[in-house]
């Protein structure tokens, strides 16, 4: 058990948060092989389980183990596995749920200071509870698949499995994290993209032989819902990142979707969008930006652990130019859905607000997808008009 110890506090010391915690990590395990399934599995729920909660563990005075110890008590999932490496009288709780395990911390002297945990004064958007979020931050979210074929099939593998799954809406599922469906599945049955994430290309609402952009393409997972939701629908997607773009194109081979027209630009300058949408006009643009990730931080909670108040001022006015550039290619009539994966009000309602204001849009709806209780990200969609 001290060869863990010694091994999660490297980890913790040399993290940074630069990459994402999951490449990090795979990174390390590459450097030191001698390290087995089991050894990474265990650090790597150490890992995820500090980054989780160890900033709101109190007494600051218990020593890097006792800490290492309740964030991992309070975190995993995995009774099994974390068992061995936590106090004797801690075992009997460990499959509790988190009101439990919070009383049991209580009883040995620590506890936790949930402001503590995200300290920024920074506002939520209504109606999202800034206690329900913070809490949601202790435990990994589901996984969420959107089945797009064979749906009786894939359902009869998992009951074979004996894997827990969970119908939310149609065609999306929710199951336990880390189910190897890769291994059940055929590739082009199913794709896999958060809850949250799936409902909000719902308000797309596009019509027959619509002409759509997706300004903030990324990987394609609304685009490719798009393509779904009318026939005939042509669609021009871009996004910075020529890889990405190139990722997208793969998945629609992989989904046998017609491929769409691929723009590479940097939606926050103008000269260089007008060049590359001269004369073009969209019935509908999604318009998905960069954001915080608040509403994803369950996931990925290095990004709370080293979230600065720097990183949302560089993001709010990029967020706003690419808005504001990419609403001047609908056609009057024309609807943008801006979405974010953020919880925080400046990313949501003051951007759509100041939109409307300075582009002269009507607001149609608004609304926060609140993912908490399906344990499902957190994310903010707005239907804008042109008159």
């Amino acid at each position: 058990m001290r060869y863990i110890r010694t091994h999660i506090e490297r980890i913790l010391g040399a993290y940074t948060g630069s990459l994402p915690l999951t490449h990090f990590l795979k990174e390390y395990y590459k450097s030191h092989p001698i390290l087995g399934s089991r050894d990474r599995k265990i650090l790597s729920e150490m890992a995820y389980a500090w980054y989780r909660c160890s900033k709101a563990i109190v007494p600051e005075t218990i020593s890097p183990d006792e800490k290492i110890n309740a964030c991992l008590f309070l975190c995993s999932r995995n009774p099994q596995l974390i068992s061995p490496y936590l106090p004797p009288q801690w075992e009997p709780a460990c499959a509790a749920g988190t009101g439990h395990k919070l009383e049991l911390l209580k009883e040995h002297g620590i506890s936790l200071n949930f402001e503590l945990l995200f300290s920024e004064n920074t506002s939520l958007s209504d109606p999202l509870l800034r206690e329900d979020w913070l809490m949601n931050m202790l435990q990994q979210p589901a996984l969420f698949v959107n089945i797009l074929k064979q749906e009786k099939e894939l359902l009869a593998l998992l009951q074979e499995h004996n894997v827990a799954y969970k119908k939310i809406s149609d065609k999306c599922y929710s199951l336990p994290n880390a189910t190897p469906i890769d291994k059940w599945w055929p590739a082009d049955a199913y794709l896999v993209q958060d809850a949250s994430s799936q409902l909000a290309a719902t308000y797309a609402k596009p019509g027959k032989n619509e002409y759509w952009l997706d300004c903030c393409a990324g990987a394609g997972g609304k685009s490719l819902q798009l393509m779904t939701q009318a026939s005939g629908i042509k669609l021009t997607v871009s996004d910075v990142r020529k890889t990405i773009l190139h990722n997208l194109q793969k998945r629609f081979a992989l989904y046998q979707r017609k491929q769409p027209e691929i723009i590479c630009t940097d939606w926050t300058k103008s000269k260089e969008t007008h060049k590359a949408m001269v004369k073009k006009q969209f019935d509908g643009i999604i318009c998905d930006v960069p954001c915080s990730g608040s509403g994803t931080w369950a996931r990925t909670p290095e990004e709370m652990y080293f979230y600065t108040q720097e990183t949302l001022e560089k993001l709010l006015p990029m967020q706003f130019e690419i808005a504001k550039n990419a609403q001047q290619y609908l056609k009057p009539g024309g609807r943008m859905v801006y979405i974010t994966c953020s919880v925080f009000r400046q990313e949501n309602e003051a951007q759509v607000t100041k939109l409307i204001k300075d582009c002269h849009l009507q607001l149609e709806e608004q609304h926060v997808i609140n993912g908490i209780e399906m344990h499902a990200d957190c994310m903010f969609v707005a239907v804008l008009r042109k008159p």
